[in-house]
């Protein structure tokens, strides 16, 4: 399995989803514009060589027909025009007489079609941005009972330009109510949203040939599976940056989404994971510099521009202006404030600590293992450093620790673990079973690899359950996994994310070593992960022995929410042997939980929190009158400001005012893992006394 790179689930490849604004530009500026739209003459040689690769080395069997050939086109069509507001049903239709042509198209390596695509959704979204313009220097009417439907996935294009004219009223006036609601004044908030649309018209400008040809390419490339991506050769050099360097700041990765910048993924030790403020598919709408800098809008920006904003030097003060995901149908904003930082190893650590808890009358200690990430300093080891840091090494320390400090049983924290070394997944399930099976990996040429523990040692042999979530995946859900199925702890929490693939880098440069001319990469996928039971973890990945609520829709989070996502299969299980059968306890403990929490403030408040997210996801038309939406927010607020008070009288802590700010020092109880703890204790109950 040399060359493989095991990405993280949520290392997402930014693709400049488009989008513009009309500025006085002079109709040179337009012809200008579209003639650098034209692709290069030795795209189509790298077009063929990408589908080769992808036909020859990726995991699916690859058939280039009619059949792909229109996923293709609506790929396409969705990266230009992602929600529907800026082509007319007359382009669709035009537009769908090649649908069973991108086939032969892409084998050819035909790009015209797909860059006079581009060219007129550039003509009708300058249509569209002039129309804006128009629409702010009149202004609007906030008294009226209307709606904005925010999400239009199921909605059509607009017949005709009365229709769009219609569906881009409501869209600024939703624009302008939302800055109206933050405290703006409507000069303020007119000035901000011509800067805004000003910004989609300089990012989409900004567009060159090899923008276009990547869009295209990973339309082709995202019809066979979402992990499949082509790269163009300065998205490439981004991706392959000093890992040093690009850890430097708050410790987010972002991607566009539409005209909004959004957190793909926490970095694991950095600034924003260690603050708990900044969490993945978050908006980011403003950036301010220092604690008094005056707030940037930024919805529109290019995610280059955008990080450039956000990073600073070590130990300096941003803020960030953002749309928390738990409030992304009520678009209402909070500020944060963060301290720039490096990342360094230490920081992405295993941790231990210990839990007392009394359950039944009885007291326990718990020891808890937060487990961020599966890491390993390769570099470190290949030197023949005898004291290099990883997973397996760490945690081995920490359990002769707890072992010292006579716990009664130990819970591995998985939660928002997204995986990272494959190999520290299987040797720190070493840790607690005898020699066996791990994990299997059948490759794209159908042969399946066993990967084992082959040391018969057992650091810690008592009492074990295992804490997941919805964004613990990949290595996470080897390690959960195999605990599961050798019998050896309870796993407790949310089915897991699903990512059971395996992807490998293929630079185009070294396949054509004599060319002068710079190509981009391709990454795609070659393997898929399976438990030695032989199920895989992709698409439903590891369901717990005990289930928590969970807030995400697997319809929208996770691998079962992506397109083209390879399906869950199963295989012939491998021999091993169980550590013990826990299944016979599983009722009793099951009952015992939801019996528990019917008592337990904090696990309540977490279930209300998580079905009002739930009611907040399902409301797609949001008001735009203003008294209304004033009092909503008002509603909510007053709601927040009672929850708080009752956690803090059942806590025994000071109540605070209104207007008033926690501190900071009054830390909420984590109600998954002290039920998690009382779980582990209900089975050391049952099977030990």
């Amino acid at each position: 399995m040399k060359k493989l790179i095991f990405t993280h689930i949520f290392f997402l490849l930014v693709i400049f989803i488009i989008s513009s604004n009309f500025t006085h530009s002079q109709n040179k500026i337009e012809i200008d514009s579209i003639k650098k739209w034209i692709p290069e003459s030795y795209y189509p040689a790298e077009d063929r060589l990408v589908v080769t690769l992808m036909q020859r080395y990726h995991y699916k069997k690859i058939i280039l027909d009619d059949s792909l050939s229109v996923i293709i086109f609506n790929r396409y069509i969705k990266s230009l025009d992602y929600n529907k507001m800026i082509f007319y049903r007359s382009d669709i239709n035009n537009f769908s007489k090649q649908k069973y042509l991108m086939d032969d198209y892409i084998k050819k390596g035909q790009l015209e079609p797909a860059y006079n695509i581009f060219k007129i959704f550039y003509n009708r979204l300058s249509d569209r941005i002039k129309y804006v313009n128009l629409l702010l220097d009149k202004g609007f009417d906030f008294n009226i009972d209307e709606y904005y439907t925010v999400k239009r996935d199921s909605a059509d294009w607009p017949n005709n330009i009365k229709e769009s004219n219609e569906l881009w009223r409501k869209r600024v006036k939703y624009d302008a109510l939302n800055l109206l609601l933050a405290g703006k004044k409507w000069e303020a908030t007119k000035k901000i949203l011509k800067k805004r649309y000003n910004n989609y018209k300089k990012v989409f400008y900004q567009f060159n040939t090899e923008d276009v040809f990547q869009n295209y390419m990973n339309a082709f490339a995202s019809s066979i599976d979402p992990h499949t991506n082509y790269l163009s050769p300065i998205a490439s050099q981004n991706f392959n940056i000093d890992m040093s360097r690009s850890l430097e700041g708050i410790g987010a990765r972002l991607m566009t989404e539409d005209e909004y910048t959004k957190v793909a993924d926490i970095i694991v030790g950095g600034p924003a994971y260690k603050s708990k403020q900044l969490h993945r598919n978050d908006k980011i709408i403003g950036v301010a510099q220092g604690k008094y800098g005056k707030m940037v809008d930024i919805i529109g920006w290019r995610i280059t521009e955008v990080v450039q904003l956000i990073r600073g030097k070590k130990g300096t003060i941003v803020r960030l202006q953002i749309i928390p995901a738990s409030n992304d149908d009520t678009i209402e904003s909070k500020e944060i404030e963060l301290v720039r930082d490096k990342i360094h190893l230490n920081d992405i650590s295993a941790k231990e600590n210990v839990l007392d808890i009394t359950n039944k009358k009885l007291s326990y200690k718990i020891g808890i293992l937060s487990i961020p990430a599966f890491y390993k300093d390769f570099e470190a080891a290949i030197r023949g450093d005898l004291n290099y840091k990883s997973t397996t090494r760490d945690v081995r320390t920490l359990l002769k620790k707890l072992k010292k400090e006579k716990v009664n049983g130990v819970i591995v924290d998985l939660r928002n673990n997204g995986g990272g070394s494959l190999q520290e997944a299987i040797s720190l399930t070493g840790l607690f079973i005898k020699k066996g099976p791990v994990v299997q990996v059948k490759n794209s040429n159908g042969s399946i690899d066993v990967s084992r523990d082959l040391d018969p040692r057992i650091i810690y042999s008592g009492p074990l359950a295992v804490l997941i979530n919805r964004f613990s995946a990949s290595a996470s859900e080897i390690f959960s996994g195999a605990i599961q199925d050798y019998g050896r702890g309870i796993v407790i929490g949310e089915t897991t994310y699903g990512k059971g693939t395996v992807q490998n880098m293929i630079d185009l440069n070294k396949l054509m070593p004599n060319s002068n001319i710079k190509l981009g990469q391709v990454k795609l996928t070659i393997a898929k992960f399976y438990r030695i039971t032989g199920e895989s973890t992709q698409n439903l990945g590891v369901t717990p022995d005990i289930q928590f609520p969970t807030a995400f829709d697997p319809q929208k989070i996770g691998e079962s929410a992506e397109f083209a996502a390879l399906p869950w299969d199963k295989i012939d299980s491998v021999e091993y042997q169980p550590f013990g059968n826990i299944k016979p306890y599983l009722k009793t403990l099951r009952d015992n939980h939801l019996e528990r929490i019917k008592n337990d403030y904090e696990f309540q408040n977490l279930i209300a929190n998580i079905n009002e997210y739930k009611r907040n996801r399902i409301n797609l038309k949001i008001s735009l009158n203003k008294t209304i939406r004033e009092e909503e927010k008002k509603k909510r607020e007053e709601e927040k400001f009672k929850k708080e008070n009752e956690r803090r009288i059942t806590a025994g802590l000071k109540l605070v005012k209104k207007g008033e700010k926690p501190s900071p020092n009054n830390k909420k109880v984590d109600a998954e893992l002290n039920e998690s703890a009382h779980i582990l204790a209900d089975y050391i109950f049952l099977t030990i006394g």
